[in-house]
């Protein structure tokens, strides 16, 4: 059997897999932790949220994930792997009622990865200069494998606690392998910029509601200001306080909509001082002031 003949069955048996545990349109979060099945009969407009470090796979249709100005296709040729914290737009692209599109999402711990290569043997695996937290793979069929083998083990979940760990441990080392394998790699190499612009980004993203003061970040994870703006921009696309700007915004973003939070009341929550300030970057954000945007959303008129 030739490999893309392979291929092809293979995601054949991981759509039927995620129909099965999916059945109609929404996000499922499964009985292992870190993996959700996405099932969407339609394109959608963007959702935006914060992509914890995580492989993105395609087994029906197509996605886009727009970090900035920067925009990543995938399907079930490629995967999409993030690997950092990154407020990332998310947009099914490719989709219908009689195709829908299926996929999954699976968190990892950057440590494992360490781990893994750790274990190598002759890896040839260098950190190379800091590159972004997020990049597109071709799709393998030993890493489709492995996938289909983890979401079969949510028909036995006595099995889950002591088989997926070996699961997602196996496609960690897939990833590794495939031609992305350096750019994932360096993230987790102790040390390295990429590993201390991690660092600082989990500290960030837990407490984007406090002043941030980039010299003392930056000193924090042991690097000088302005090499710590340098590799972050690398790695983020954005300056820290950008960075900062963009998680505060979809935080108060998500307020409005899901706790019907006034402007003003979800710009303190998220650590604004000046409501005036918050309207004005909400707008240059998301294209028209905070009310304005919500009630859009949400369907409502003035």
């Amino acid at each position: 059997m030739n490999d893309s003949l392979r291929t092809g069955q293979l995601l054949q048996q991981l759509a039927a897999l995620i129909l099965h545990h999916a059945p109609s349109a929404g996000t499922y979060q499964t009985h292992i932790p870190s993996l959700q099945l996405m099932h969407a009969t339609d394109v959608a407009e963007p959702l935006e949220s914060v992509y914890k470090p995580s492989i993105c796979v395609v087994a029906q249709g197509a996605k886009a994930a727009t970090l900035s100005s920067e925009t990543y296709h995938y399907d079930p040729s490629t995967y999409l792997v993030t690997s950092v914290e990154l407020p990332i737009n998310g947009r099914i692209t490719g989709a219908s009622p009689d195709h829908p599109f299926l996929g999954i999402k699976l968190s990892f711990d950057p440590g494992t990865i360490l781990d893994i290569v750790k274990e190598m043997e002759d890896s040839t695996l260098v950190a190379g200069e800091t590159s972004l937290g997020i990049t597109v793979a071709r799709t393998s069929e030993h890493l489709l494998e492995a996938i289909v083998r983890l979401i079969k083990l949510l028909d036995a979940p006595q099995d889950v606690p002591i088989l997926a760990p070996l699961v997602i441990r196996e496609i960690l080392y897939r990833v590794l392998q495939s031609d992305q394998g350096a750019h994932l790699h360096q993230f987790a190499i102790i040390g390295s910029h990429a590993h201390r612009i991690a660092q600082a980004i989990q500290v960030i993203t837990k407490q984007y509601d406090q002043s941030l003061v980039v010299e003392q970040l930056a000193e924090s994870v042991n690097m000088s200001t302005s090499a710590f703006h340098k590799h972050f921009k690398r790695v983020t696309a954005m300056s820290p306080l950008q960075y900062q700007k963009v998680i505060r915004l979809q935080a108060a973003r998500r307020l409005m909509l899901t706790e019907s939070l006034q402007a003003s009341d979800a710009a303190f929550r998220v650590g604004y001082e000046s409501p005036s300030q918050f309207s004005r970057e909400y707008a240059r954000q998301y294209g028209r002031p905070p009310v304005s945007d919500v009630q859009g959303i949400l369907g409502l008129s003035k």
